[in-house]
C-alpha cells in the first residue's frame, strides 16, 4: 500500500475511532490515579490507542489482501498472523522495564507501554497504515505530555498531590502517637503506616517508621524535611520522592 492509497483508507471515523479510546481510557487513567495505583493516566493512555490501531490494522489489512491484484489467490490465513507474534514477543521487552522499589511502589509501567506501542507502529508502518500511525503517535504524545499537566494542575485536588515516601527513626516508643500526629499537623496525609523495631547490638532500641504520604505541592520537600527532623526523639528523617 502506498502512501495515496493509505489516506484513501484512512477516514474520519478511523480518527474517530483512534481519538475515542483515547478517550474512554483517560477516564480510567484517571480513575487509578485518583486512586494510587500503578496504571495510570500515560500508561491507559498508551495502551488503549495502541491496543485501537493494531485492530483497525487487523481489520483493514484483511480487506485489502482479498482485494488486492492477486485475485486469483485463494486467501485462507490472517494476514498478521505473524504481527501478532510479534507484539507478544515485544511484551517481555516491556516486562524487563517494569520495577517494584522496595517501597512498594512501581515504575516503569507506561515506558513499557511505549515499548509495546513502538512495535505497534512499527507494524502499521510495514502493513502501509502510514497516516493512522502518525495520527496514533500525535494522540500518544498530547495524551502523555499535554493532558496529564494539566490535570495535575487544574483537575481535582487529589491529582495535585505530590506523593513521597518518609521513613523515620524514633528513639522513644511512647512518643510514636504524638510524632505521627505532628506531621499530619503540616499538611501531610499519611496513607499507610508500618512500623518496626530496630536494634543494634549494644546500642538502645529504635523503631523506624515508614510512612506513604501525600502532601500539597506549595510544601517544599526541605522544608517538611527540616520540620519532621526537628520534632522531639525523632534522630534521623528520609524523604524519597515517587514521580
Amino acid at each position: 500500500m502506498d502512501l495515496f492509497s493509505s489516506l484513501e483508507v484512512f477516514s474520519l471515523e478511523t480518527f474517530l475511532k483512534l481519538f475515542l479510546a483515547a478517550l474512554l481510557s483517560l477516564i480510567i487513567g484517571l480513575e487509578r490515579e485518583l486512586k494510587r495505583k500503578p496504571v495510570g493516566l500515560k500508561t491507559s493512555i498508551v495502551i488503549a490507542t495502541f491496543s485501537c490501531l493494531l485492530t483497525i490494522i487487523s481489520i483493514e489489512s484483511a480487506y485489502i489482501a482479498k482485494g488486492s491484484e492477486h485475485d486469483n489467490v485463494n486467501i485462507t490465513m490472517d494476514p498478521l498472523r505473524l504481527a501478532a507474534q510479534i507484539v507478544s514477543g515485544i511484551g517481555f521487552l516491556g516486562a524487563g522495564v517494569i520495577l517494584k522499589r522496595g517501597n512498594d511502589s512501581i515504575s516503569g509501567l507506561t515506558t513499557a507501554a511505549m515499548i509495546w506501542g513502538a512495535g505497534g507502529i512499527g507494524i502499521a508502518v510495514a502493513a502501509g497504515f502510514y497516516i493512522e500511525a502518525a495520527v496514533s503517535v500525535l494522540i500518544i504524545l498530547i495524551g502523555i505530555e499535554l493532558v496529564p499537566p494539566l490535570l495535575f494542575k487544574y483537575g481535582p485536588k487529589r491529582l495535585q498531590m505530590i506523593e513521597a515516601i518518609i521513613k523515620i527513626i524514633v528513639t522513644e516508643k511512647n512518643s510514636i502517637a504524638s510524632i505521627v500526629e505532628d506531621i499530619k499537623k503540616v499538611g501531610v496525609v499519611i496513607e499507610t503506616l508500618s512500623i518496626s523495631d530496630q536494634q543494634e547490638k549494644g546500642e538502645p532500641q529504635k523503631h523506624e517508621l515508614i510512612m506513604r504520604t501525600s502532601f500539597s505541592q506549595d510544601k517544599q520537600t526541605l522544608f517538611l524535611y527540616q520540620t519532621i527532623g526537628s520534632i522531639d526523639y525523632v534522630e534521623q528523617v528520609t524523604i524519597e520522592l515517587i514521580n
